[in-house]
C-alpha cells in the first residue's frame, strides 16, 4: 500500500511496480495480519517467512509450483507444529510465492524482530 483516500487506496505491483487504485468494496488483507494455524494457536506470517529466511539463510524457498508432497514436506521442516488438517496445499504454495516474491525484491526485514527480542533480555534482566 502506497497511499489511502476516502473510497479506497493505492498499491504498488512488487513485480511490475505500477499503481493502481483498490476500492472499498473489495477484500483486500495485509500480510500482516494473516497467520497460520498450528495445533497450539496461530503464527503470524512474519514468524514464518523468518523461519523460511533462517531454514535458507536469508536465500529462496522452493518453488511454490512444487508438487503438493513437496510442498508438505518442506512446510513441515519449517513450520514443524502447522496444523496439516487446517492448512492446505493452496496455504503453502500462498506464503511460499509470498516470501519468494519479499525474498527477490529485498523486502524482507526481521530487524524489528530482533530489536523486541533485545528489550525483552533486557527487561527480564
Amino acid at each position: 500500500m502506497v497511499a489511502e483516500s476516502k473510497n479506497n487506496i493505492i498499491v504498488e505491483s512488487i513485480e511490475t511496480k505500477k499503481k493502481f487504485p483498490v476500492y472499498s468494496t473489495a477484500k483486500v488483507s495485509a500480510l500482516e495480519d494473516i497467520a497460520i494455524y498450528t495445533y497450539e494457536g496461530d503464527i503470524p506470517l512474519k514468524d514464518i517467512f523468518k523461519s523460511i529466511a533462517e531454514h535458507e539463510d536469508g536465500g529462496k524457498a522452493i518453488s511454490h509450483k512444487s508438487s503438493g508432497n513437496e510442498l508438505k514436506s518442506y512446510f513441515e521442516k519449517v513450520v514443524p507444529e502447522y496444523d496439516k488438517d487446517r492448512v492446505y496445499v493452496s496455504d503453502i504454495k500462498k506464503v511460499l510465492m509470498w516470501y519468494n516474491a519479499l525474498q527477490e525484491n529485498n523486502m524482507l526485514d526481521f530487524s524489528e524482530d530482533e530489536q523486541d527480542d533485545k528489550s525483552a533480555d533486557e527487561v527480564s534482566e
